[in-house]
């Protein structure tokens, strides 16, 4: 494969239906150099030819599903940025994506031309910052002096950015400033730390934090996702090859231990390491060496181990598939990261956050929340946690006005239709929650379904009423029997530029 020596940068749009994908074609091709494929053997033909730069894959796909060809583009090329276009917005479906095939962003049908090329744009964008970065490393090689003037003020940029007190966003009375505290007291001491919590709590954020606010600061601090690769690839990542160890070996690798040296090693998702590859990550624990794959000689490397997993790993070594001396090897240090659910309190100056960060990767400005978009989301329970959080913000971003405050009807209808006593549970778990007899049932659902449609048409009752298919008389007569008639929408929703939160 040879990089391209056109300026647009390349897409590679997959989809089975041929008049979606000329149209998704037609639509992008002024913007970007548009390859096409029909199938996922059509797609892998093009990556291994092409220099793409970002996969955009429809999810129903015969063969296979997008989710599931992007966690093999993940594997072989994993530098391609990876986004997913559906007709379907399954909760579940989504958080699957971002967590198994790390899916960049995840665009719903029908979709608007403007923002899915803003939205692709920004995907080039973060995959021309991948390539500055190894650039950066052949010009350490280059120059020693310049390139390590440059590592050196982003490393102090890094540690200012992942400060305990502004890096991780949080409340003034947040379940999280006593896991700071915690991470604050251990980082300067070199002992293993395992963090523990659900996908898209932020681990890997509290890792950066122990590696910037240890004495290793100053040294590289690597990432590996155990769970993302097969045995034999992971062991030649983490403690790298010499040339012909195996087939595609055409040159030394050095792994992952052995460029951090110095500095800190993340092993996320470390609960899903085979047994096999346990014993080997074990030795090099126990030994402080490792050997690449298909040399004889071993090396010596000092590196801090900071792990993370969604597991219960006290649990996996009860049941007999994680090992006891390994775990006792990690575990130097447990601390359990809370779900988003349990720091609700901790959603709106996070959202902030979020917000900011969006605004400045996309450069579209808008004046912040309205009270009511702040409001569904902390009745909402994200079970993506910030991951998923992050995600909805830059959907609504994309799609609302420009200078204005985003609305609550920008939010996605399962979000609309949380009610706050179910907080902190998915959308199945939230309607078998729901007590009482099947007409009980029926009304708590028809309530939320009402209250989203007012909120998604800016309470205007025509509007709602003409989508539910009832008259005025009728709607005003289920918000009289469900209690909704006296609720009114805060008013920043009722303008156009509402206030910003």
């Amino acid at each position: 494969m040879t990089e391209p020596s056109q300026t647009l940068p390349t897409i590679l749009v997959v989809d089975d239906e041929v008049r979606s994908l000329e149209s998704l074609a037609r639509i992008l091709d002024e913007e970007f150099d548009v390859r096409t494929a029909s199938t996922i053997a059509e797609a892998e033909a093009v990556l291994e030819n092409e220099w793409v730069q970002v996969v955009l894959c429809d999810q129903r796909m015969p063969d296979q599903t997008g989710v599931e060809f992007l966690k093999s583009v993940r594997t072989r090329w994993p530098d391609i940025i990876r986004m997913i276009v559906s007709g379907y917005t399954d909760a579940h479906d989504i958080i699957d994506g971002i967590n198994e095939a790390g899916i960049f962003q995840y665009i719903t049908k029908p979709w608007h031309p403007e923002g899915l090329i803003l939205t692709l744009k920004t995907a080039c964008r973060l995959y021309e910052l991948q390539r500055e970065n190894e650039l950066l490393a052949i010009e350490l090689k280059m120059s020693p002096s310049e390139a390590s003037r440059k590592v050196s003020d982003r490393r102090e940029k890094l540690r200012r950015d992942y400060d305990f007190d502004d890096g991780i966003v949080r409340g003034r009375d947040s379940p999280m400033n006593g896991i700071c505290s915690t991470l604050r007291q251990v980082a300067p001491y070199d002992v293993p730390v395992l963090l523990s919590g659900a996908s898209g709590t932020g681990k890997e954020l509290a890792a950066r934090a122990l590696h910037y606010g240890s004495l290793r600061w100053n040294k590289p601090f690597v990432v590996e996702n155990c769970g993302a690769l097969p045995d034999e690839l992971l062991e030649s990542e983490l403690f790298g090859h010499k040339r012909g160890a195996f087939t595609g070996a055409v040159e030394d690798h050095m792994g992952l231990f052995e460029r951090a040296n110095g500095g800190s090693v993340f092993l996320d998702e470390i609960g899903e390491v085979s047994p096999a590859f346990q014993v080997k990550l074990l030795r090099v624990l126990q030994e402080g060496e490792i050997r690449p794959v298909g040399s004889t000689k071993t090396r010596k490397v000092d590196v801090r181990v900071i792990a993370a997993t969604n597991k219960d790993l006290e649990e996996e070594v009860r049941a007999g598939r994680f090992r006891a001396d390994l775990y006792y090897r990690l575990a130097g240090m447990v601390i359990r990261i809370p779900d988003l659910k349990d720091r609700r309190g901790d959603i709106p100056v996070l959202a902030r956050a979020l917000l900011a960060r969006a605004v400045d990767h996309l450069g579209k400005r808008v004046t912040g929340f309205t009270d009511e978009a702040v409001d569904c989301m902390r009745n909402y329970g994200w079970p993506g946690n910030v991951r998923e959080m992050q995600n909805e913000i830059q959907q609504m971003l994309v799609m609302g006005p420009e200078g204005q405050a985003l609305g609550a009807e920008l939010l996605s209808r399962h979000i609309l239709r949380a009610d706050p006593a179910d907080a902190g549970t998915g959308d199945d778990a939230a309607i078998a929650d729901i007590e009482g007899t099947l007409k009980d049932r029926i009304e708590t659902l028809e309530a939320r379904i009402i209250r989203e449609t007012l909120i998604r048409h800016r309470w205007n009752k025509s509007r709602a009423a003409r989508e539910l298919g009832l008259s005025r008389v009728g709607l005003r007569s289920k918000l009289e029997r469900y209690g909704l008639e006296n609720v009114k929408p805060h008013p920043a929703t009722r303008r156009a530029a509402g206030s910003a939160v």
